[in-house]
């Protein structure tokens, strides 16, 4: 539900934005709150299930995610509307880091593989049906129903989160107050930043001057986590080189990745002349490859460990990106279909892969807070894949002098080269792995181990 709700209203805007008599341009202000929201109130999302228990903060986030939802539908104006998606990010920024911990906190290690593997799926699957499924539900049904479906889900939700969690609580400490409005200020502002250049690029002093003032923020409010004496999260996981790699060159592959879902659909429409069903209908080649490799996903990462997979899979990420820059007007709709369903296949293998390792070697008293400052990071580099984005589309449409209302496929091309270099900065940090990263998780590995004693 989170996940998909970021990207669900993305198509229906139009429909939104006509029963508020606004232009459908402002209404992207209701996809920025719901981002920054998340970004804003995940730092705490640790602190609170220690403190009141994990089953307590993940019940009220549901149930804060679902009467936001409520009211999202019953919207009659822009403001109340904006005001329940910022709920609706609250309770959102609860729920996917709480839930994951909830996992992760006491799973054995020759358990974390598997596990990773099904909690990618979603993360994998919501950005590319959210724009689909909501330009169809606002097509057939009508917009408020976006919202209205995560009632009865958020109350299937609840009752197995009733059934399933337990009141463990971890150990409590003070909430660190000027860590959180520090680092509220800072993440607010950086995706604010974010949010307003990928919808508006044309003014640039706005996004610039947020973004330069959220990192500064940010700069200080890592000055006081690693001074403060109960910080409101560590920053102590980055010691360990498997973690450590996930928040840097992982992020940068996570930029490439997350871009797909916002120039894809656009590079179909704008530059090769596809319907937005057709579009639609076509992203769901890369949904299918998405899926079709998670069961192989345990056994690859078992068979030839992280450093390996990542390589060369960061190598093939890139290869799918040059493959669409390579595309044209003439390019049959099965050609690009096969491109979307490869690149699908790797996108689902490498971000199963980060996922896991990230978590390979952090001791369990560090979980929450290496989950906390993780949560953070994928949540930032979904913004900046956007904005990457649509700045090398930008980039594109300077280079060929074209237009910037309506870019032509040259310039895409352009853009795909540029994302397909991104994906490649990736795997110099992938190489600097040693070759046994994350070896404490995989079966082969120990069982190799095993012999040799």
């Amino acid at each position: 539900m989170e996940i998909l709700d970021a990207t669900i209203i993305t198509t229906a805007l139009p429909a939104i934005a006509k029963d508020f008599n606004v232009a459908a341009a402002h209404l992207s202000v209701g996809v920025s709150a719901y981002l920054v929201a998340v970004t804003l109130f995940i730092p705490i999302s640790g602190w609170a299930a220690d403190r009141y228990g994990a089953r307590r903060i993940f019940s009220l986030a549901i149930i804060i995610f679902i009467l936001s939802s409520i009211l999202c539908a019953s919207s009659t104006s822009l403001p109340q509307f904006t005001a329940a998606r910022v709920l609706q990010g609250i309770g959102g920024a609860m729920m996917v880091p709480v839930g994951r911990l909830v996992v992760i906190r006491h799973l054995p290690k020759d358990k974390l593989v598997k596990a990773m593997a099904i909690l990618t799926w979603p993360a994998l699957g919501a950005p590319l049906i959210g724009p689909v499924l909501g330009g169809w539900i606002a097509e057939n049904w009508s917009w408020p129903w976006i919202f209205l479906i995560n009632v009865p889900l958020g109350l299937i939700a609840l009752v197995f989160t009733r059934l399933l969690l337990t009141s463990e609580k971890g150990e409590p400490q003070k909430f660190d107050i000027k860590g959180f409005l520090l680092s509220g200020f800072g993440f607010g502002l950086f995706m604010t930043g974010l949010e307003i250049f990928s919808s508006r690029p044309e003014n640039l002093t706005l996004p610039i001057v947020f973004t330069l003032l959220g990192l500064l923020f940010l700069i200080i409010t890592v000055r006081h986590i690693q001074t403060a004496e109960n910080p409101l999260f560590s920053l102590n996981a980055l010691k360990i080189r498997t973690f450590r790699f996930t928040i840097f060159g992982g992020s940068v592959i996570r930029v490439a990745l997350s871009s797909a879902p916002f120039l894809i659909p656009l590079m179909l429409q704008l530059g090769l002349g596809y319907s937005a069903v057709e579009a639609g209908t076509l992203l769901l080649w890369l949904f299918g490859g998405n899926l079709i490799v998670k069961p192989a996903t345990t056994w690859l990462m078992n068979q030839f460990g992280f450093k390996h997979i990542l390589i060369v899979n960061g190598a093939l990420i890139a290869a799918g990106f040059a493959a669409l820059a390579l595309c044209s007007t003439t390019t049959p709709a099965w050609a690009l279909a096969t491109i979307l369903f490869i690149s699908g296949m790797n996108r689902s293998m490498h971000l199963t892969v980060l996922n896991t390792i990230s978590f390979a070697d952090i001791p369990q008293a560090q979980m929450r807070d290496a989950n906390t400052f993780g949560a953070v990071v994928m949540q930032m580099t979904r913004g900046l894949g956007i904005t990457v984005g649509a700045l090398a589309l930008a980039f594109g449409t300077w280079l060929l002098n074209g237009n910037t209302a309506n870019p032509s496929v040259a310039e895409f091309q352009v853009t795909m080269w540029v994302m397909a270099f991104i994906a490649l900065l990736s795997i110099i940090d992938s190489v600097s792995l040693p070759a046994d990263a994350g070896e404490t998780v995989l079966k082969k590995r120990r069982r190799a181990n095993a012999t040799d004693m």
